[in-house]
């Protein structure tokens, strides 16, 4: 259990260090966090070393038994502008995963935050947090650590370490996202060609707006301000998929469109 800020800040020096050198570590780098306040007070501490302001926000899923423990089914972790790619207008599109840490992609919708809240609001309801988004889009989240346990350990560790995220690939927009009827898309993942999950948003709790919702909150909660443009990836759909160096990913998302990476190791 942390005794101490300097607890964190060491946890996050080593975060932090090792994503900068594409290195991966066998140990977690310190005591591990007993809760969510401990785990995102690590994570606040990486994101100030790390510097630059994100410019988007993963959404990951928090399941039985944690669910019962820490009375909340998300987490969150930022995304950094130089992990972001246009996997539209870029080919071929590379994501980055750390050699000798954990790596997995992920299918995701991903929801753009067209206007800030007002001020001192809070909370949202679903329809509140819908109608502050301008556009969504189909993406791939590359999820990777250079601590191999991160998810092994549990949520509290996923979050102490960027969420556990290394990149973001933007696929197309989808025209009236309201009227799509995106949670009901069936949405299957390959990597070589082979396929590896299928699934729908609409499994989520609450859906994808749901992710959307605990974005804001948690957000605010944590005094980030919420800024138009700010992207939130809202959970797996399919799954978390580990993939490795050299294999190729491909995401189809109903009769709506694909989009596509190869996977290689992080270099310094």
């Amino acid at each position: 259990m942390l005794t101490t800020f300097a607890d964190a800040q060491s946890i996050a020096e080593a975060f932090v260090a090792a994503r900068q050198k594409a290195l991966g570590f066998a140990s977690y780098p310190g005591k591990l966090p007993s809760d969510l306040d401990q785990a995102y007070v690590i994570q606040d501490a990486a994101i100030a070393l790390r510097g630059g302001a994100p410019v988007g926000w993963k959404v990951g899923r928090i399941n039985t038994p944690w669910l019962e423990r820490l009375s909340v089914n998300r987490l969150a972790g930022p995304i950094f502008a130089s992990h972001v790619k246009n996997g539209v207008a870029d080919s071929p599109v590379t994501g980055n995963i750390f050699r000798d840490g954990f790596g997995a992609v992920e299918a995701e919708f991903l929801f753009r935050i067209g206007r800030t809240p007002e001020a001192g609001k809070t909370s949202f309801s679903l329809t509140e947090a819908a109608d502050l988004i301008d556009s969504v889009f189909i993406g791939i989240e590359v999820a990777s650590s250079p601590f191999p346990g991160i998810n092994a350990l549990g949520p509290l560790v996923t979050i102490s370490d960027f969420g556990d995220n290394n990149g973001l690939i933007i696929g197309k927009e989808i025209p009236d996202w309201r009227e799509s009827g995106l949670e009901s898309w069936l949405v299957e993942a390959q990597i070589d060609g082979q396929s590896v999950g299928q699934g729908q948003a609409s499994a989520f709790p609450d859906g994808p707006l749901g992710s959307v919702q605990f974005l804001l909150e948690n957000l605010i909660a944590r005094g980030i301000t919420i800024t138009p443009g700010m992207l939130v990836s809202t959970g797996a759909v399919s799954g978390v998929h580990e993939i490795t160096d050299g294999q190729h990913f491909e995401v189809h998302f109903d009769n709506f469109g694909r989009i596509e990476c190869t996977i290689k190791y992080a270099t310094a």
